[in-house]
Parts: structure tokens; sequence; C-alpha cells
């Protein structure tokens, strides 16, 4: 099988400047080392983004351009696969935004990068692009995933957990779809959701992501929240509640919902389920018209958010959404009622 690599930028093709780490290896070169005496020599691609990024400066944009870049390749071989090269700062924020634009899409699709650069002693990137092959290769891929320190993650379920150790990713709510081996583990497929026929291009979107914290007053949240975003994705304290006892704070989400602005609960806790009316502090979310994001990362909510913008929903019909399983992102029973 033929494997084409969309190259974005990052830690792993990087090298020393008096600027810092910038980009600048011989990606290609190393590749065909890795590579040699292999049953994939000679059977990879690879393109370069232009400009490639440190994935810090990603934006919704950014995200659409490897979308293209994969469509572009798939359309003259719908039968390879693909490997994804990113950074690693917001790595699970592109594995969840493919996808959900993705859903149609005929060819297995693994995102991966490293910690520390292809050409630093120890470096993380030689397994990590050898893991990524050979997921997107093994015939039993059939959606976006994320691979990284040995384990093959969902790439709507994982999120960045540490900023040095090689294992840098973990999926808090759903199983590893595979852990490296001889041979390699794999675990039971998991639900895909309903997916997204003929999904339009991703757009940039004014989305907020505001978390509470204690003594946070009213006065300061209505200030976070003007002039009024297209969206709001509120971190709040375990399963969705927030110091409901604290005079207008939920009012200003009423309001916030009142003026066409869907407001999306989320968890400040990587294992968690938000539940907003488990507790009477969530409840108050609730009837103020604000949505749970059930069993979803922050990466997975937000890039969720931005998708369903550029799809053209907004206010209720954009909350209704959230809770429906597009790509796999949230566990179904999850779901909040209603």
């Amino acid at each position: 099988m033929r494997v084409h690599i969309t190259y974005t930028g990052g830690t792993i093709g990087m090298v020393d400047s008096p600027r810092g780490l910038v980009p600048g290896a011989d990606l290609e070169g190393w590749l065909a080392t890795l590579l040699d005496g292999t049953d994939l020599a000679q059977n990879v691609t690879m393109t370069a983004l232009d400009p490639l990024i440190d994935s810090s400066n990603a934006t919704p944009l950014s995200w659409q351009a490897v979308v293209e870049d994969l469509r572009a390749h798939a359309a003259s071989d719908p039968h390879q696969a693909f490997v994804v090269l990113h950074g690693t700062d917001t790595m699970a924020y592109t594995s969840a935004a493919l996808s959900y634009a993705l859903t149609d899409f005929p060819c297995p699709v693994v995102i991966t990068g490293s910690q520390l650069p292809l050409g630093v002693v120890g470096s993380d990137a030689a397994p990590n692009v050898t893991g990524a092959l050979r997921a997107a290769t093994s015939g039993r891929l059939e959606t976006v995933a994320l691979f990284f320190g040995h384990r093959l993650l969902a790439g709507n379920r994982a999120t960045k957990s540490s900023s040095w150790a090689f294992k840098g990713f973990t999926s808090p709510n759903a199983a590893p779809l595979a852990m490296t081996g001889a041979p390699w583990q794999w675990s039971p497929p998991q639900a895909q959701g309903s997916g997204w026929p003929r999904a339009l291009p991703y757009t940039r979107h004014d989305v907020v992501v505001a978390d509470l914290a204690p003594g946070i007053t009213a006065q300061r949240l209505e200030a976070m929240l003007t002039p009024q975003p297209e969206a709001v994705v509120l971190r709040a304290f375990g399963v969705g509640n927030v110091p409901s006892q604290e005079p207008g704070l939920t009012t200003v989400i009423k309001e916030t919902v009142a003026a066409g602005t869907a407001v999306v609960v989320a968890s400040q806790c990587q294992e968690a389920e938000v539940l907003l009316g488990h507790y009477e502090a969530g409840d108050a979310l609730a009837r103020a018209g604000a949505v749970g994001s059930a069993d979803m990362t922050l990466e997975a909510t937000y890039a969720k958010v931005q998708f369903l913008l550029s799809q053209g929903l907004r206010g209720a019909d954009l909350a209704a959404a959230v809770g429906r399983s597009v790509a796999g992102e949230l566990t179904e029973q999850a779901q909040q009622p209603g």
C-alpha cells in the first residue's frame, strides 16, 4: 500500500537557530533512510504545506489546508493511506477537526509528531512515524487516529497530557484503538457517529473558551463575553457545575443564550461526563439554556463548535447538534436528554 505524508511543521522537523527551534530538517532524506529496506521503501510520498508552522500558530484555516491536501491526493489514489506530521501543541485540536471534516473520506488518516526533533539523539520521532505508518497501512483503521508514544488513539478522543513525556497524549474517556507490541494489541471497533456528508470547508469563527475559577463575578464573565462571540465553551467544575449562588452569573449565561449565542459547558476535569442536571449548581446552567459537552475533550468540543459554525449552524441549532455524535467524539449514552 502506498502512503502519502502531509507535513505541516512542528518539532519533528525543526532545527536550532538563533531564534530557537525553526523548521529546517531534511525530513524527506531522513524518512528515506528510516524506511530503507522495508516494505514501504519507495512507496511513500510527501508534501510540505507552505508555510510550515509551529502548531501553536494553527487556526481553523490550517485545519482546512490539511483537509484539502488529503482530499487532493486521495482523488488520484483512493486506495492509499495518509499520515499527517504535526506539532504536538495543537495536534489534538487538528485531529478532532479532521475527524469531523473527513467522515466520508475513503482512506485511513493517522496524525503524529514528536517531543524532540528528529536530529536529536534519543528522539521519539522515528518510533512515532513508523508507528503511524504501521497503523495507517494495517487495514484495520477507517477513521482519523492519533499515534503517539506507542499508542493509537481515536483522533477526536485524544488530549495532550504532557509537554515532555514520550507518552504525551492520552484518551481519558475512551480506550486506545491499539497498543504497539509483537503483535499489536487492537481494541474492539468504536462507534463512529452519524457522519457529515459533503461537509463545508472550515472557516474561522469567534469562539470563546472561558475557564471558571472560585470567586469569578458576573461582571467579569460578562466582560469576557463582550462583544458577543458566535459561541462559548464554558469550562466549569466537575460534571458541569458553576458558582450558581454568585449574584447574576447564571443571568449572564441566560442573556447570552437569548442573544443567539450557543453556550456549551465542558469540564475542567480530563476524565468527566458533563451532566448539567446532576447538581443544583449545574441545573442552573441547563435552565439558562446551556448544553453540556458529554464526555468530549476540550479539543474535540472546540473543534466541533468551529465545525458546526462552518456548516452554517447558529444558536439553538448549533447547541442541539453538539450532543449528537458526528465521528465518535462522544459516548452516545452520555448525551443529555432533550
